[in-house]
């Protein structure tokens, strides 16, 4: 919205900041920053008043939870998303197609994570409604957002993805294909990040860390001169993207203030799937899908830990980890919660260095 002041710059020369990428992402960062600190609170009251027992808190889970965070509200996501989408319309290009897609999958994910919080609440169970259901709604919206990205560009880059480390290899899927594998990586992001978010701060932090990485990437990607100077990818129009990923970092610092041990609220599937879901679709847009799968290997590693012991345990009858998620895992070994939340943010902030490596290192 303020972008379009950028027209008025002639007659008022000050106006002419607007048309900087980099001072819009700052403005979207303290715009969101400051949307959830002035509506957090009365958010929070009020969802605490009107879940009365809050977030259910599995039963099978460790014992601990029952006793310090029953109680406490969820679907702390709303806080976000609000602040996300006031924060990106104020301050991106609304005539950028990447910026409404990204917020059309950000936001459906968000309804679809918001459902199954209302039913978890409503119902004071921890199972949410049907998780093919569930999960077909998610593939959708995935399938939807990847077949518009491939109608931004031509074939064949606009159905192929590239491969880190290498500037000059790309797998051309086609176009059935190319939607196929966005969608899974979209959905499945969106499912990483909501499997993590298990302990107070524990998946906020990765996904401001994640969100500024790609911010990053967004940037010298859709940046003819930066793309050509590092060999990557030219994918104009998605430098806009940076600005919406400083609204996520943002949004979740002011998050962050209510969700620091002992938390106040849980941003819940509202949150997390709707978070993952953004995140996969700017890797899917920005054609580092499989850089996600590094930048996010945090997530893949929690969602992998699951697959694992549900596998292990159907085949086997025997659990590979006490309890899945991996945090559970180390918790169940006499982890503190702030031990295994700092150590796991460490390992977020290793995985991400070792993603932007990815655009020199070729």
């Amino acid at each position: 919205m303020l972008h379009e002041l950028v027209g008025f710059s002639d007659q008022f020369g000050a106006f002419n900041v607007f048309r900087y990428i980099t001072f819009r992402t700052g403005g979207a960062i303290m715009t969101a920053l400051l949307f959830v600190f002035l509506f957090g609170p009365a958010l929070i009251k009020n969802l605490r008043v009107r879940q009365g027992k809050g977030q259910p808190i599995r039963e099978d889970g460790p014992q601990r939870h029952i006793l310090e965070k029953q109680g406490t509200p969820t679907m702390g996501g709303l806080m976000i998303l609000a602040a996300v989408f006031v924060s990106t319309v104020l301050w991106g290009n609304l005539r950028n197609p990447y910026v409404w897609v990204i917020l059309f999958v950000t936001l459906s994910y968000g309804l679809i994570g918001g459902y199954d919080d209302y039913l978890k609440v409503a119902k004071r169970t921890t199972a949410g409604f049907s998780g093919r259901i569930r999960l077909g709604l998610e593939l959708i919206v995935a399938a939807i957002a990847c077949a518009i990205f491939m109608s931004f560009g031509k074939e064949p880059f606009s159905t192929a993805i590239t491969v880190p480390f290498f500037k000059d290899i790309m797998i051309n899927f086609g176009s059935v294909f190319f939607i196929c594998f966005g969608a899974l990586v979209i959905a499945g992001a969106g499912n990483a990040v909501n499997l993590t978010d298990g302990l107070d701060g524990l998946a906020i932090v990765p996904v401001m860390i994640a969100s500024a990485t790609f911010g990053v990437i967004a940037y010298l990607v859709g940046h003819a001169t930066f793309a050509d100077y590092l060999q990557i990818h030219f994918v104009p129009g998605t430098s806009e993207l940076m600005v919406l990923c400083g609204a996520l970092v943002g949004s979740g610092l002011g998050f962050l203030w209510f969700n620091a041990p002992p938390a106040m609220i849980f941003m819940g599937d509202t949150g997390s799937l709707a978070l993952g879901g953004a995140l996969g679709a700017i890797a899917v847009a920005v054609k580092h899908e499989l850089v996600l799968g590094i930048v996010g290997g945090l997530f893949v590693l929690e969602a992998v830990s699951v697959i694992v012991q549900v596998a292990s345990f159907k085949l086997t009858g025997k659990r590979v980890f006490r309890m899945a998620p991996l945090h559970h895992h180390y918790e169940q070994k006499g982890w503190a919660e702030p031990t295994i939340v700092v150590r796991f943010w460490i390992i977020a902030v290793v995985l991400a260095l070792i993603g932007l490596s990815t655009l020199k290192l070729r």
